[in-house]
């Protein structure tokens, strides 16, 4: 083994498998039975800016009080939710690192262009009285231990929203969307936490991809195994916490509470590919409120074997950026959970004796904007999917405007509003073709 790589393993990184084969037609179709509920819901519609820049806040926590529903702000700044008419009286927090915390009543996001403007932190951070680790990697140690202590250590229902968009040179060539029931095993266990479908769509611009099939395997199991907390080996664990260097950055608040700031990057001397990043700790529990971070793809190789399941022959696969994000939140009492994740990958793919490469990029989100510890149902084994699962191609969501009905998700960005434009006048063609 050479001075500098270390010996990887399946439960050594985040891996997301990406496939490229060449093109074919004849995909599956075949869609999940739903069954809609008749419980009536209010919409409210905001967006989400920061008072210095005026500029938008991405990602930023948007949550009914006295309820577990939430959901994000996408990269507009904007949100969308489905509140139910019986806490239509709430209002709803609105959080973001480094600014004060805001609570709007529901009642003011009724109708359109409702702005929510967040201060920002201006006022020093006061002494907190609890014993600070020494130095930065003892923080990290604490964090990542007991963990059954500062987070939900039952089991958990979630309902979660799933976006994933293929892109070939900032042109969309496939979305695909879902909702899934989350069954989330305690952090107290080693068990893998399983996944429901409850309904989704897909669609492909195959003109888009040339020869190219491109196509994630992993789906939902893809931003939940970014939860390093309950997924701790794929990053941290034992052989590898050795190799990374700690340090602390500038502390800051999010939801009103102190956070450390911890920053780790890969020793120099290590060849093999790890991560380099940003922790955000409580500073009062020790616990993990936000991490993002990045895979270093410098030796491209190397970084090429964690991602690429399947390519032709005479294509060449290049990482060009690998980025992660996983946030948690907070319980009525005090304890934690695992709330979005977001995975953005890129990779410069040129075919041999060919002059041009093409650039793919690749995104991932996934959403809990409901949860609750008392379980009633049970996990629905014919809609169960598998951690290597592809969804399949399924564009007939695309046309009906009230596809989602109760459920909450992350609000389209304008590029994504666009695709679903022309995906639902691409599928009135096709049936008043049919019908003529």
């Amino acid at each position: 083994m050479k001075k500098g790589y270390l010996k990887q393993n399946k439960t050594s990184f985040v891996t997301l498998l990406v496939l490229f084969t060449f093109l074919v037609f004849n995909q599956n179709t075949s869609a999940l039975a739903f069954q809609e509920t008749s419980q009536s819901f209010d919409e409210y519609k905001g967006r989400v800016i920061g008072n210095d820049t005026k500029k938008p806040l991405v990602f930023a926590d948007v949550s009914v009080i006295n309820s577990n529903i939430s959901t994000i702000t996408n990269k507009e700044g904007e949100f969308t939710l489905k509140v139910p008419k019986s806490l239509s009286g709430n209002s709803v927090k609105v959080s973001f690192l480094g600014y004060e915390t805001q609570e709007v009543p529901l009642r003011n996001l009724k109708g359109e262009n409702n702005t929510i403007t967040l201060n920002v932190i201006t006022t020093q951070l006061s002494q907190v009285n609890i014993n600070v680790p020494k130095d930065a990697r003892a923080l990290v140690k604490a964090t990542l231990e007991n963990r059954e202590e500062k987070y939900v250590n039952e089991k958990t229902l979630m309902t979660a929203f799933y976006r994933e968009t293929i892109k070939k040179r900032n042109k969309n060539a496939s979305l695909a969307e879902a909702v899934v029931k989350i069954y989330k095993e305690p952090y107290s266990t080693s068990k893998r936490d399983a996944v429901e479908l409850v309904k989704s769509r897909k669609n492909t611009n195959y003109s888009r991809l040339d020869t190219l099939a491109v196509k994630l395997q992993g789906g939902p199991f893809s931003a939940l195994y970014s939860d390093i907390v309950k997924y701790k080996d794929y990053i941290f664990d034992e052989e590898l916490f050795d190799y990374y260097n700690f340090n602390f950055g500038n502390s800051t608040q999010i939801n009103d509470r102190q956070v450390y700031v911890v920053n780790f990057e890969q020793q120099p001397n290590i060849v093999t590919p790890l991560y380099r990043g940003k922790l955000y700790i409580d500073a009062e529990t020790f616990a993990l409120v936000s991490a993002n971070y990045s895979l270093n793809v410098e030796n491209k190789d190397e970084a090429v074997k964690l991602f690429i399941r399947k390519k032709p022959r005479l294509v060449r696969v290049e990482p060009e950026e690998a980025l992660y994000r996983v946030d948690y939140k907070t319980t009525p009492d005090g304890k934690w959970y695992y709330s979005y994740s977001n995975v953005q990958l890129a990779f410069r793919v040129k075919w041999r004796k060919k002059l041009f490469s093409s650039i793919y990029t690749l995104n991932i989100e996934m959403a809990i904007t409901d949860w609750t510890t008392n379980i009633t149902s049970t996990l629905n084994k014919d809609n169960r999917i598998r951690p290597t699962v592809i969804l399949s191609d399924q564009a007939s969501g695309f046309s009906d405007p009230e596809f989602w009905g109760e459920y909450n998700i992350i609000e389209p960005e304008k590029s994504i509003e666009s695709a679903i434009r022309k995906i639902s006048r691409q599928l009135e063609k096709i049936e008043r073709k049919e019908k003529e």
